[in-house]
């Protein structure tokens, strides 16, 4: 055991998962952020890499201390084998035979090629549930082009609706189509895995960036389909909630969202602006996202008299809907966000104290648990080849030959 890894403080795992083993094939961003919900309630993930002298990384070249990697696999342990080797596609195997899930993201003929597609593990385990992530699908036209989360923000929509209009199109300054695709898998493999208990049998869970991201347009892409109405840029504004947008201050700038009725009232009231509420054409929800021009400009010239702390006070008092726009350090100083404790702190082996984002939501029995930076590649291989039922001497002869 190398000295970094002895450094390694082992916390025991617990959580509403931990009677599950999940073997982790995938790359990048989406796939692990669908296996990070496992590993958090307490899963054991095991991470399925190439060993080094194959000199193939996980889509992060040496960024592997970096704040992306480490947060995205942490709570995981490390298996390195060469799957290129008939060998290493034995031990993935043997380790299916006892796995609840697979969750792997190649190109869709990559798996068939090396037997370990879901009808193939499924004839060693037919519990298991096997997610496969992509960008486009497993089949149909698009199936075998490489899928980024850029391309399907401008593929699946999302690019057109968010920015300005005279601005072009913009997109999302966050993953949001590979985040959108990977929560959508943790959830696709925990529904199966509770059908599972009343039939006894796995599954294939597809996913596609592209499916995910246009979901995630919810009421936007629901506007087209009802109404076949396309949304274009609002900019800042909300598509049809009117005033929803930023507006500035003496000092910066303020978010304010009160199209709704009654918090339109509260928020003139507030301002002491009331004739607003009884000027046309401003009275109505309608005339006001019709008129969102001439009613932001109104609200505007009365907040930039004062500063952002004396508005979001005023606000406050008022019981309307409005906030700061935070930087990324003054998000984790907001007293709420430190009260819920949402940046978890752990302690990695060489760089120290650090801290990661903790899981979006809570249970009050079994909480998640952050237990362990990222592994270092292959960290675990030994320990995961004895508890598979290799001995000392299979073990040392697959390092011998480049199969670990």
């Amino acid at each position: 055991m190398s000295e970094v890894n002895a450094q390694r403080e082992t916390v025991a795992r617990k959580g509403p998962l931990a009677h599950f083993k999940v073997l982790d094939l995938t790359r990048v961003r989406a796939g692990p952020t669908a296996v990070r919900q496992f590993a958090d309630w307490g899963a054991d993930v095991i991470k399925i890499e190439s060993p080094q002298h194959m000199e193939v990384s996980d889509g992060w070249g040496g960024l592997r201390d970096g704040p992306d990697f480490q947060n995205l696999h942490r709570n995981k342990r490390s298996l390195a084998i060469n799957l290129k080797d008939p060998r290493g596609i034995a031990i993935l195997r043997r380790l299916v035979e006892t796995a609840d899930v697979v969750a792997e993201n190649f190109r869709p003929d990559v798996k068939f090629r090396l037997g370990i597609d879901y009808e193939s593990l499924a004839k060693i385990n037919p519990g298991i549930v096997y997610a496969s992530i992509s960008g486009f699908g497993q089949d149909g036209p698009y199936a075998k082009r490489p899928g980024f989360d850029h391309i399907v923000q401008g593929m699946g929509g999302m690019m057109s609706i968010n920015g300005h209009a005279d601005k072009g199109p913009t997109r999302v300054g966050i993953a949001v189509a590979d985040v959108a695709a990977g929560l959508f898998t943790g959830l696709a493999v925990m529904t199966a895995l509770l059908e599972r208990q009343v039939s006894g049998k796995g599954q294939w869970v597809q996913v596609s960036l592209l499916e995910a991201m246009i979901a995630m347009l919810d009421f936007q892409a629901a506007r087209w389909l009802f109404n076949r109405e396309i949304p274009g840029q609002p900019g800042n504004d909300h598509p049809t909630s009117i005033p929803t947008g930023v507006y500035p201050t003496q000092d910066g700038h303020i978010t304010i969202a009160a199209g709704e009725q009654a918090m339109f009232k509260r928020l003139v009231v507030a301002m002491g602006c009331e004739e607003l509420m009884d000027m046309e054409p401003f009275s109505t929800e309608e005339g006001r996202s019709k008129n969102r021009v001439e009613l932001n400009a109104e609200l505007s010239r009365r907040t930039r008299e004062h500063t952002s702390a004396h508005w979001l006070e005023v606000f406050e008092r008022g019981s309307v809907a409005a906030g700061p726009i935070n930087s990324m350090d003054a998000v984790f100083a907001d007293p709420q966000v430190q009260h819920l404790g949402v940046a978890q702190p752990l302690v990695h082996p060489t760089l120290g104290p650090v801290s990661v984002v903790g899981q979006g939501f809570k249970m009050s029995r079994t909480p998640s648990q952050m237990r362990s930076t990222a592994p270092t590649r292959g960290e675990h291989t030994d320990e995961i080849l004895r508890e598979a039922g290799y001995s000392d001497g299979e073990i040392a002869a697959f390092h011998t030959d480049g199969v670990v």
